[in-house]
């Protein structure tokens, strides 16, 4: 498999859109809410410009989303990771992952949340990805884990 990024434009919010809600329909159904799913065209624009996107993709496939936020002084928060469900479980997370640490060559401090009861997310982080797990916070209606590595 080889993958490649592609830096998203606001001319990319729709196929965004697409990945964002077949990524995180699941989430959405299960608590009822899930802030990246059903983004409109203004709202993904918006997150464009405040977050680098990379689109992640499979040949000329797009089979998922990596973005951050830079906080300043080697310090960013891994907003989203996400990959089509039917991709899920081929290793392109931990590649995108390994691409995202290449992207951000100055970090001291990497954090995220997921859902506490993800599972599958928490093993991703912490087996794949390195991170260590930090407070539990409640994000809206759903308990959140927080994440970080440091180096």
């Amino acid at each position: 498999m080889t993958l490649t990024y592609r830096k998203a434009q606001n001319e990319d919010s729709s196929l965004l859109i697409d990945i964002y809600n077949a990524a995180f329909y699941d989430d959405y159904k299960h608590y009822g809410e899930c802030p990246a799913y059903g983004r409109t065209k203004e709202q993904m624009e918006l997150s464009i410009a405040n977050s680098p996107k990379y689109i992640i993709l499979n040949g000329d496939i797009p089979v998922g989303v990596i973005s951050y936020q830079h906080k300043g002084n080697g310090e960013y928060y891994l907003g989203c990771l996400c990959v089509i469900p039917k991709y899920q479980g081929t290793g392109i997370g931990t590649m995108a992952f390994q691409y995202l640490l290449l992207l951000c060559h100055d970090w001291k401090r990497i954090t995220l949340i997921t859902p506490s009861d993800k599972e599958q997310n928490i093993k991703f982080y912490t087996e794949k990805c390195g991170f260590y797990i930090g407070d539990r916070v409640m994000d809206g209606n759903v308990e959140v884990i927080q994440f970080y590595m440091e180096r």
